[in-house]
Protein backbone atom coordinates (compact mmCIF):
# COMPACT_ATOMS: atom_id res chain seq x y z
CA UNK A 1 0.00 0.00 0.00
CA UNK A 2 1.72 3.20 -1.14
CA UNK A 3 1.97 6.14 1.22
CA UNK A 4 2.98 9.75 0.82
CA UNK A 5 4.15 12.08 3.58
CA UNK A 6 3.33 15.73 4.22
CA UNK A 7 5.17 17.29 7.15
CA UNK A 8 5.42 13.99 8.94
CA UNK A 9 1.81 12.90 8.32
CA UNK A 10 1.55 9.58 6.46
CA UNK A 11 -1.15 9.52 3.76
CA UNK A 12 -2.39 6.22 2.34
CA UNK A 13 -3.47 5.99 -1.29
CA UNK A 14 -4.28 3.37 -3.91
CA UNK A 15 -4.26 3.46 -7.71
CA UNK A 16 -5.48 1.25 -10.54
CA UNK A 17 -5.95 1.43 -14.30
CA UNK A 18 -4.17 3.27 -17.08
CA UNK A 19 -4.60 6.55 -18.87
CA UNK A 20 -5.20 10.07 -17.53
CA UNK A 21 -5.28 10.21 -13.74
CA UNK A 22 -8.52 10.90 -11.88
CA UNK A 23 -8.02 11.60 -8.16
CA UNK A 24 -10.89 11.43 -5.68
CA UNK A 25 -11.04 13.67 -2.61
CA UNK A 26 -13.36 12.51 0.14
CA UNK A 27 -15.96 14.25 2.25
CA UNK A 28 -15.98 14.80 6.00
CA UNK A 29 -15.67 11.49 7.81
CA UNK A 30 -16.17 9.15 4.88
CA UNK A 31 -13.62 6.52 3.97
CA UNK A 32 -12.53 5.34 0.54
CA UNK A 33 -15.69 3.21 0.22
CA UNK A 34 -17.42 6.41 -0.91
CA UNK A 35 -15.74 6.13 -4.31
CA UNK A 36 -16.28 2.43 -4.99
CA UNK A 37 -18.88 3.01 -7.70
CA UNK A 38 -16.74 5.64 -9.45
CA UNK A 39 -13.66 3.45 -9.14
CA UNK A 40 -15.37 0.56 -10.89
CA UNK A 41 -16.79 2.77 -13.65
CA UNK A 42 -13.60 4.66 -14.50
CA UNK A 43 -10.73 2.26 -13.83
CA UNK A 44 -9.30 1.05 -17.12
CA UNK A 45 -9.59 3.95 -19.54
CA UNK A 46 -8.46 6.17 -16.67
CA UNK A 47 -6.01 5.71 -13.84
CA UNK A 48 -7.99 6.11 -10.63
CA UNK A 49 -6.35 7.37 -7.44
CA UNK A 50 -8.14 7.18 -4.11
CA UNK A 51 -6.57 8.45 -0.89
CA UNK A 52 -7.54 8.65 2.75
CA UNK A 53 -7.72 12.18 4.10
CA UNK A 54 -5.77 12.70 7.31
CA UNK A 55 -7.91 11.32 10.09
CA UNK A 56 -9.53 8.69 7.85
CA UNK A 57 -8.83 5.05 7.04
CA UNK A 58 -5.15 4.09 6.93
CA UNK A 59 -3.80 7.66 6.91
CA UNK A 60 -2.45 9.22 10.09
CA UNK A 61 -4.84 11.11 12.34
CA UNK A 62 -2.87 13.97 13.90
CA UNK A 63 -4.56 16.24 16.38
CA UNK A 64 -6.60 19.09 14.89
CA UNK A 65 -7.44 21.64 13.91
CA UNK A 66 -7.35 20.85 10.18
CA UNK A 67 -7.85 23.31 7.35
CA UNK A 68 -8.44 23.10 3.63
CA UNK A 69 -5.02 24.54 2.78
CA UNK A 70 -3.34 21.67 4.66
CA UNK A 71 -5.56 19.08 3.01
CA UNK A 72 -4.71 20.54 -0.41
CA UNK A 73 -1.03 20.23 0.47
CA UNK A 74 -1.69 16.62 1.48
CA UNK A 75 -3.25 16.02 -1.93
CA UNK A 76 -0.24 17.51 -3.66
CA UNK A 77 2.07 15.27 -1.63
CA UNK A 78 0.10 12.22 -2.77
CA UNK A 79 0.14 13.26 -6.42
CA UNK A 80 3.84 14.10 -6.30
CA UNK A 81 4.65 10.77 -4.66
CA UNK A 82 2.86 8.94 -7.46
CA UNK A 83 4.46 11.09 -10.16
CA UNK A 84 1.23 12.65 -11.43
CA UNK A 85 1.79 15.72 -13.59
CA UNK A 86 -1.82 16.47 -14.57
CA UNK A 87 -4.97 15.31 -12.84
CA UNK A 88 -8.75 15.38 -13.05
CA UNK A 89 -10.10 16.07 -9.55
CA UNK A 90 -13.39 14.70 -8.20
CA UNK A 91 -14.31 15.97 -4.75
CA UNK A 92 -17.36 15.67 -2.51
CA UNK A 93 -18.32 18.18 0.19
CA UNK A 94 -15.07 18.98 1.99
CA UNK A 95 -13.25 17.25 -0.88
CA UNK A 96 -14.83 19.68 -3.33
CA UNK A 97 -13.47 22.56 -1.27
CA UNK A 98 -10.03 20.94 -1.28
CA UNK A 99 -10.29 20.60 -5.07
CA UNK A 100 -11.14 24.31 -5.42
CA UNK A 101 -8.19 25.34 -3.27
CA UNK A 102 -5.90 22.90 -5.07
CA UNK A 103 -6.93 24.14 -8.52
CA UNK A 104 -6.15 27.71 -7.46
CA UNK A 105 -2.83 27.06 -5.71
CA UNK A 106 -1.23 24.23 -7.68
CA UNK A 107 -0.62 23.54 -11.34
CA UNK A 108 -1.73 19.95 -11.84
CA UNK A 109 -5.55 20.21 -12.04
CA UNK A 110 -7.12 19.68 -15.48
CA UNK A 111 -10.81 19.58 -14.58
CA UNK A 112 -12.96 19.68 -11.45
CA UNK A 113 -16.03 17.62 -10.66
CA UNK A 114 -17.66 18.72 -7.42
CA UNK A 115 -20.43 17.07 -5.47
CA UNK A 116 -22.51 18.88 -2.84
CA UNK A 117 -19.98 21.67 -2.35
CA UNK A 118 -20.19 25.33 -1.37
CA UNK A 119 -17.76 28.22 -1.82
CA UNK A 120 -17.74 29.00 1.88
CA UNK A 121 -18.26 27.33 5.22
CA UNK A 122 -21.02 29.88 5.72
CA UNK A 123 -23.00 27.84 3.19
CA UNK A 124 -22.74 24.67 5.29
CA UNK A 125 -25.40 23.64 7.80
CA UNK A 126 -23.07 22.66 10.63
CA UNK A 127 -25.66 20.74 12.64
CA UNK A 128 -26.65 18.69 9.59
CA UNK A 129 -22.99 18.02 8.81
CA UNK A 130 -22.24 16.76 12.32
CA UNK A 131 -25.32 14.51 12.19
CA UNK A 132 -23.59 12.50 9.43
CA UNK A 133 -20.93 11.20 11.85
CA UNK A 134 -21.02 7.58 12.96
CA UNK A 135 -20.89 9.01 16.46
CA UNK A 136 -24.51 10.10 15.90
CA UNK A 137 -25.50 6.44 15.45
CA UNK A 138 -25.18 4.09 12.50
CA UNK A 139 -28.79 4.47 11.38
CA UNK A 140 -29.33 8.13 12.27
CA UNK A 141 -26.11 9.15 10.53
CA UNK A 142 -27.46 7.93 7.18
CA UNK A 143 -30.59 10.06 7.32
CA UNK A 144 -29.00 13.20 5.92
CA UNK A 145 -26.87 11.25 3.46
CA UNK A 146 -29.26 8.86 1.72
CA UNK A 147 -32.97 9.16 0.99
CA UNK A 148 -35.49 6.89 2.72
CA UNK A 149 -36.44 5.43 -0.66
CA UNK A 150 -32.86 4.36 -1.35
CA UNK A 151 -32.42 2.86 2.10
CA UNK A 152 -35.70 0.98 1.96
CA UNK A 153 -35.19 -0.32 -1.59
CA UNK A 154 -31.81 -1.98 -0.98
CA UNK A 155 -31.31 -2.69 2.74
CA UNK A 156 -28.53 -5.20 1.98
CA UNK A 157 -26.48 -2.48 0.29
CA UNK A 158 -27.14 -0.14 3.19
CA UNK A 159 -25.82 -2.79 5.57
CA UNK A 160 -22.67 -3.17 3.47
CA UNK A 161 -22.21 0.60 3.53
CA UNK A 162 -22.51 0.51 7.31
CA UNK A 163 -19.85 -2.21 7.50
CA UNK A 164 -17.52 -0.21 5.27
CA UNK A 165 -18.08 2.85 7.44
CA UNK A 166 -17.22 0.95 10.61
CA UNK A 167 -13.91 -0.05 9.05
CA UNK A 168 -12.93 3.20 7.31
CA UNK A 169 -14.76 6.31 8.51
CA UNK A 170 -13.30 9.02 10.70
CA UNK A 171 -14.88 9.36 14.11
CA UNK A 172 -14.47 11.37 17.32
CA UNK A 173 -11.77 14.07 17.17
CA UNK A 174 -10.80 13.30 13.55
CA UNK A 175 -14.36 13.85 12.35
CA UNK A 176 -14.58 17.10 14.32
CA UNK A 177 -11.28 18.30 12.82
CA UNK A 178 -12.42 17.54 9.27
CA UNK A 179 -15.79 19.18 9.89
CA UNK A 180 -14.02 22.26 11.20
CA UNK A 181 -11.97 22.47 8.00
CA UNK A 182 -15.21 22.47 6.00
CA UNK A 183 -17.09 25.04 8.07
CA UNK A 184 -14.07 27.38 8.24
CA UNK A 185 -13.45 27.32 4.49
CA UNK A 186 -13.47 30.44 2.36
CA UNK A 187 -12.78 29.90 -1.33
CA UNK A 188 -10.03 31.75 -3.17
CA UNK A 189 -11.24 34.17 -5.87
CA UNK A 190 -13.50 31.97 -7.95
CA UNK A 191 -12.92 33.96 -11.14
CA UNK A 192 -9.32 32.77 -10.98
CA UNK A 193 -10.32 29.08 -11.07
CA UNK A 194 -10.62 28.57 -14.81
CA UNK A 195 -10.64 24.77 -15.11
CA UNK A 196 -13.77 23.24 -16.65
CA UNK A 197 -15.99 22.40 -13.69
CA UNK A 198 -19.14 20.37 -13.27
CA UNK A 199 -21.02 20.56 -9.98
CA UNK A 200 -23.76 18.18 -8.86
CA UNK A 201 -25.97 18.87 -5.85
CA UNK A 202 -28.69 17.00 -4.02
CA UNK A 203 -32.07 18.68 -4.17
CA UNK A 204 -32.78 17.50 -0.61
CA UNK A 205 -29.25 17.88 0.78
CA UNK A 206 -29.53 19.16 4.38
CA UNK A 207 -25.82 20.06 4.54
CA UNK A 208 -25.37 22.19 1.41
CA UNK A 209 -28.47 24.20 0.41
CA UNK A 210 -29.26 24.25 -3.29
CA UNK A 211 -28.69 28.01 -3.53
CA UNK A 212 -25.15 27.66 -2.14
CA UNK A 213 -24.28 25.00 -4.72
CA UNK A 214 -25.84 26.90 -7.61
CA UNK A 215 -24.10 30.11 -6.56
CA UNK A 216 -20.73 28.36 -6.57
CA UNK A 217 -21.23 27.05 -10.10
CA UNK A 218 -22.44 30.44 -11.33
CA UNK A 219 -19.36 32.19 -9.96
CA UNK A 220 -16.89 29.82 -11.63
CA UNK A 221 -15.90 30.98 -15.14
CA UNK A 222 -16.42 27.50 -16.62
CA UNK A 223 -18.82 26.04 -14.07
CA UNK A 224 -22.13 24.27 -14.60
CA UNK A 225 -24.58 22.92 -12.01
CA UNK A 226 -26.80 19.86 -12.22
CA UNK A 227 -29.50 18.93 -9.70
CA UNK A 228 -29.67 15.30 -8.57
CA UNK A 229 -32.50 13.71 -6.62
CA UNK A 230 -31.38 12.80 -3.14
CA UNK A 231 -29.48 14.09 -0.14
CA UNK A 232 -25.83 14.73 0.70
CA UNK A 233 -24.66 11.49 -0.96
CA UNK A 234 -26.92 11.80 -3.99
CA UNK A 235 -23.99 10.77 -6.20
CA UNK A 236 -23.98 7.40 -4.41
CA UNK A 237 -27.74 6.91 -4.83
CA UNK A 238 -27.53 7.71 -8.54
CA UNK A 239 -24.01 6.45 -9.15
CA UNK A 240 -24.72 4.93 -12.57
CA UNK A 241 -26.14 8.12 -14.05
CA UNK A 242 -23.59 10.38 -12.38
CA UNK A 243 -20.59 8.31 -13.43
CA UNK A 244 -21.91 8.18 -17.01
CA UNK A 245 -21.97 11.98 -17.00
CA UNK A 246 -18.54 12.12 -15.38
CA UNK A 247 -17.04 9.76 -17.96
CA UNK A 248 -18.41 11.87 -20.82
CA UNK A 249 -17.04 15.02 -19.19
CA UNK A 250 -13.58 13.52 -18.68
CA UNK A 251 -13.52 12.20 -22.25
CA UNK A 252 -13.73 15.80 -23.47
CA UNK A 253 -10.41 16.58 -21.81
CA UNK A 254 -8.17 13.58 -22.45
CA UNK A 255 -5.83 15.51 -24.73
CA UNK A 256 -2.49 15.52 -22.86
CA UNK A 257 -1.88 19.06 -24.09
CA UNK A 258 -5.00 20.37 -22.36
Amino acid sequence: MPTATNRGVSLHYETDGDGPTVAFVGDVGYGAWLWGWHFDALTGPFETLIWDLRGTGDSDAPAGPYDVATLAADLDAVLADHGVERVHLVGAGLGGMVALRYAHEYGRARTLTLYCTAASGDGVDEAALRSLSLDAGETASLDGALSPTFRETDPALVERITEWRRAEDATDDAFVAQAGAMTDFDAPPLYEITQPTELYYGVEDPVIPTDAAESLAADLPRGTATAVEGRHCCYVEHAAAVTDRLTAFLDEYTDPEF
